[in-house]
């Protein structure tokens, strides 16, 4: 395998590169249908949204990756069996969520909820909280280089793998890597459609 190619260009990024994972998730999202539901101003949705990023990246079981050359990235958290994805951070503050998030701060919590309930926690299980690729390089490979990079480790450890994907066009790519749909989508109110999917690992 070249050294230039999207795959051989995934590394897991360290604390000096929380800004750029947060900016380029920020990015890559601004155009989300979940994420402008979440946040329907246009004018603070970036703010926002970088905001969530950095609570998630503040969890302890929160692993970051970088693709290309800052063009893509991607935040999994291992979970233990029985291990909730939305956990106390125990290294971080209490945060009031309407204090940041203000009306939005209600549709977090309703989405989150929803979310949570159908949540498999049976088995130690890497969760894919959020992937995503800057506009100008989206359908170059780097999101499928993300996934075979640390999916191909996952398989090795024997881990399972779930997540949430937010767009029909997303879920395609994930059932291409071996997820399999988890029950019906998950919809609150007028969100849009969210697809749970689960991953057994490949032997």
């Amino acid at each position: 395998m070249t050294r230039d190619t999207p795959y051989a260009m995934v590394r897991q990024a360290d604390a000096t590169d929380r800004q750029a994972v947060s900016d380029i998730l920020t990015e890559a999202f601004m155009d989300d249908p979940v994420a402008c539901w979440l946040f329907p101003a246009s004018g603070t949705r970036g703010r926002l949204q970088s905001h969530f990023y950095d609570h998630l990246l503040d969890r302890s079981a929160a692993e970051a990756y970088l693709g290309g050359h800052g063009e893509a990235a991607s935040v999994w958290l291992a979970l233990a069996a029985g291990q909730a994805p939305d956990e106390e951070r125990p290294n971080a503050p209490d945060v009031d969520q309407h204090s940041i998030f203000g009306e939005n701060s209600v549709r977090l919590r309703t989405l989150g909820r929803a979310l949570a309930e159908r949540h498999p926690r049976r088995e130690p299980h890497l969760y894919l909280s959020c992937m995503g690729v800057v506009g100008g390089r989206q359908g170059a490979g780097l999101g499928s280089a993300m996934l075979r990079h640390r999916l191909e480790r996952a398989d090795a450890d024997g881990l399972a793998a779930y997540l949430e994907a937010s767009s029909p066009r997303s879920r395609a790519l994930y059932l291409r890597y071996g997820f399999a749909d988890l029950g019906e989508p998950v919809r609150v109110a007028d969100s849009p459609l969210l697809w749970p999917l689960w991953r057994q690992p490949r032997r």
